[in-house]
Formats: structure tokens, sequence, C-alpha cells
């Protein structure tokens, strides 16, 4: 299967060193293309999970507000409170909309007071931002910067990045950063990242120094091991890391998705959706629990026309995996899956395809599995 390009499936500054790296497989995430494999799965995993990758993950397209308005408007989006961000300080914080339902997930990121960067997912934030500011009068820009993110991750990743921008890289604290320097150039690097091994951001602004950056990264870290690679969908599993359009999308509530602790329902702040989230608080009924299965699941026959797999009990479908996948650490099949609250409540787990799972929290408690 061949992926045809154009204009509206963007590569990136980066995707000649991707090619050379030896990518097998790529998506398309916010119109634009991801690696998705290199050597093999398991082989990516390890690797990832013992010492250090290069990721282009230029797909993580920044929305910026830019204007007198600015704040106004990132709150607006958010029911999570942002009037104590710090500057060069990013927070997860879900958009929602005038319903409570979740457009996009993104990290906020705080240029200055008037310049903020929204870090999205994959779906087409930049629309609902300008239409949100024009409809409220706001006095901002909107529009999409060319910056082209690359991650650095894994245990080692820290040691690579001090190498090439500082030792202060060590003192960043996690969704925290700093404005760098790099060839006379300086870019926004924060401590993030999507995986649990732990690394680093480089928000790069210049493409022009996109392929040197990748070739300074390498040359550096020859005797850590690099890699090329990717977001990794066994690691992000292990790790209950969320993918919108995957395990959520606009069809859920932050509730249903166990993100309480990224909203604000008390705060007194100006934003779209805590009207309707405020009403939704104490009227939940599914949530996204994790499953784990000893041996691997055959539900090729249960996937459904929008690609998700439904659970089918006594003939019904009672519910939706949202996502699965083998656990090479943990040796067992690990799901996140929606179901409704009250039959969380009336059963102490599930069984499918012939085995059971017991109800896990997201993330998964490790010391359980």
């Amino acid at each position: 299967m061949q992926l045809s390009k154009s204009r509206r499936i963007r590569s990136t500054p980066y995707s000649r060193r991707v090619d050379q790296a030896g990518a097998k497989a790529f998506t398309v995430y916010n119109h634009m293309l991801l690696p998705t494999l290199f050597e093999s799965l398991e082989a990516d995993y390890w690797h990832l999970c013992e010492h250090v990758q290069v990721w282009d993950v230029s797909v993580e397209r920044q929305v910026e507000l830019r204007g007198p308005d600015a704040a106004r408007l990132a709150q607006l989006m958010t029911p999570r409170d942002l009037s104590k961000i710090d500057l060069l300080q990013g927070k997860y914080a879900p958009i929602c909309n005038a319903d409570g339902f979740i457009l996009n997930d993104p990290i906020v990121i705080k240029l200055a007071e008037d310049r903020f960067w929204i870090s999205i997912a994959d779906s087409d934030v930049k629309f609902f931002a300008a239409g949100l500011a024009q409809g409220y009068g706001l006095d901002v820009e909107v529009f999409e910067p060319d910056v082209f993110p690359l991650a650095v991750q894994g245990p080692k990743a820290e040691e690579l990045t001090a190498r090439i921008f500082g030792e202060s890289v060590r003192s960043t604290g996690f969704f925290r950063g700093e404005m760098l320097e790099f060839r006379g150039s300086k870019f926004y690097v924060a401590r993030s990242g999507w995986s649990k091994q732990g690394g680093f951001e480089i928000y790069l602004d210049n493409p022009g120094l996109a392929e040197p950056l990748w070739d300074a990264l390498f040359e550096a870290g020859e005797d850590l091991h690099v890699r090329a690679g990717c977001p990794h969908g066994v690691e992000r599993l292990e790790a209950g890391l969320l993918s919108y359009g995957n395990d959520m999308d606009e069809f859920d509530t932050p509730f249903e998705c166990g993100l309480d602790s990224y909203l604000n329902l008390n705060a007194e702040i100006e934003s779209l959706s805590l009207p309707a989230l405020r009403d939704k608080a104490n009227n939940r009924r599914r949530k996204l629990v994790g499953l784990a299965f000893s041996q691997a699941l055959d539900l090729a026959a249960n996937t459904n026309q929008v690609g998700g797999i439904d659970i089918i009990e006594n003939g019904r479908c009672i519910g939706e995996i949202r996502s699965q996948t083998w656990s090479y650490r943990f040796q067992k099949q690990l799901a996140f899956a929606m179901l409704p609250i009250d039959y969380i409540e009336q059963n102490s787990g599930i069984k499918i395809d012939g085995q059971h799972s017991d109800f896990h929290p997201i993330p998964f408690d490790t010391s359980q599995l």
C-alpha cells in the first residue's frame, strides 16, 4: 500500500533524514506525514525504553494566538484555569466546545503575555480558535506558524539534549522550557514528549536548521546508541497516554475520559465549555477503563465501521474497545475501553473472547498487571 503525496499531505523539514533513517511506515496526522515504524514494532519499543531516539513530530502543529486578547482566547477554549500559567510553561489543557465535548487535548504554552502556542493533537483547532475570535470580537491573530518540533525521547534523552543545548536543560521542570541557542538561533526547548521514558521537545522555527540539528543530535549521541524513532503505540498504552481520535473524540466528555483533574469547574474564568461541564459533572454515564488479558484477543469480526471494536455481550453491544496492543513488558494484551458506568459498578470485570479482565485505572497500576 502506498501513500500518495500532495500539498494536502505535507512533508517536513526532517523528511529526507527520516527516509534515510529507514522509516518503513507512515500515517497522516494534522495533514502531515508521521513515521510509525523503523526496524520493527518490538525492536523500536525496546530501543526507546533503553536508549534514546530522535522523533520527527512536526505533525504536532502549533496554533499561535498573538495580540492583546490572546490570553482571553486561550482561556475561552479550555475549562482548565490558565490564569497562573508562567512564562515558557506548558499546561495540558483539554479544549471543549459549548456542549462540553472534547475537540482536542493540547499543551498550551505561554511565550509572552500576548502570545500563546496551542500545541495540538490531530484535529483542526485553528478554525475553532479563529471562529471564537471573530464571534467574540477579540483583538488577536490566529495562525499556524512555521514551527517543526523534534522530540528527543528515552532514558538517555537528557544527556543527549544537554550535549547540544547545554547543562541548563538538566534543571528544566516537566512542561517547562527555555529559549536555547543552536547555531545562532534560539528555540523553545521543553521537557515534554509523548512517552513516559522522559525527554525533550525542540520547537524549531528555522527550517533551514532542521537537517543540521538532526545531524548534530546523531553525531553527539553515537555513544548513546541514538537512532530515529517515533511515538510508539505499545509504550503509550502501557503508560496510559491517551490518543485523541482513538481513545476519545468530539463525542466524549473529559469526565468520561478520566480528565477531571484538568478541569477547574469552580474557577472564576471565562471558558466556553464550563457551564455545560458543570451540568454534566453529576451525570456521568460512561467511563474509559483499562483492560488487561493474559492472551492476545481475536476481535477482527467485532471491528465496526468507524474503526473501533464493539464489545458484545449476550448479543448486545455494551461498549467499545478504543485502543489495544500486546505489551512486550507485561506480556499481556492491554486495551482502553469505553463502558457504561452502571456496568462497571455491577461487575468486577469483563469477559471478552473467552478471557477475563478486571477493570483497571488509566494509567495502569503496574503492580496489578
